[in-house]
């Protein structure tokens, strides 16, 4: 009897073990043929691409990986949002999902949000209210963060928010954004923000005002060849 137990027990190991790595392998996304710092906004299949913001000439390109819950990124949010805003037209500016789940409960959630709210075309003014109402629903249980994320797709116009609720659980949302961290994981992202121009990772000090961050952009417009406009005004700017 001791040995047949043994077996049972033996089978049973094997076949969780065996279910794990399927559901581990099914989980991953491969994108050993993407280059990670080039932007895909027309991807096959129906898959989502990535969400460019400003000039389409991807001449100057400003990745962020981040985190909707992650106060770091909140704190980022003012100084990109004023400087992708203002370089428009010299700048590709894309947010890219990196969701910390196990430190920030909610973000893949407001993460899905975002990115069904795209599937309505209101991915970047979702975008914003999540950011710009971080402290309402970040520390939210799971009824009150969905009531939250419907207040706000409402808030932006969305129109079909039936539809937009049902999006959160589609397999093509959650692509995105496993597609996302993949490729941050591709060039080494383990915090957020992670933000990224040209190809090379700024350090915290590059982005700790928004000075900073505008300085740093200013210098890859002009070696672009762009013409440059006039830096943001002082009184505008965020220490």
């Amino acid at each position: 009897m001791d040995r047949n137990r043994w077996i049972v027990f033996g089978v049973i190991v094997a076949v969780v073990f065996g279910l794990l790595f399927l559901n581990k392998k099914s989980n991953d996304v491969n994108v050993e043929s993407q280059d990670p710092n080039k932007v895909n906004i027309n991807p096959k299949d129906g898959v989502i691409g990535d969400h460019i913001f400003g000039t389409d000439s991807k001449k100057v390109v400003l990745f962020e990986y981040g985190d909707y819950q992650c106060p770091g990124c909140g704190a980022a949010y003012p100084k990109l949002k004023a400087v992708s805003e203002h370089y428009k037209d010299q700048l590709s500016f894309i947010f890219r999902n990196f969701p910390l789940t196990s430190i920030h409960p909610n973000a893949l959630a407001a993460a899905s949000a975002a990115e069904a709210a795209g599937l309505q075309d209101k991915f970047w003014e979702y975008h914003n209210k999540l950011y710009e109402n971080q402290n309402d629903w970040s520390g939210s249980d799971i009824t009150e963060r969905t009531d939250f994320f419907v207040k706000y797709a409402k808030e932006v116009g969305i129109k079909d928010v039936d539809k937009f609720k049902k999006d959160m659980e589609t397999p093509k949302v959650s692509q995105k954004i496993r597609t996302d961290q993949a490729l941050g994981r591709k060039v080494g992202v383990q915090a957020t923000p992670t933000i990224i121009l040209d190809g090379k990772t700024l350090q915290t000090s590059q982005f700790n005002t928004q000075k900073d961050l505008e300085n740093v952009i200013r210098d890859a417009i002009k070696k672009s060849g762009q013409t440059l406009p006039e830096p943001i005004a002082e009184t505008d700017s965020s220490s």
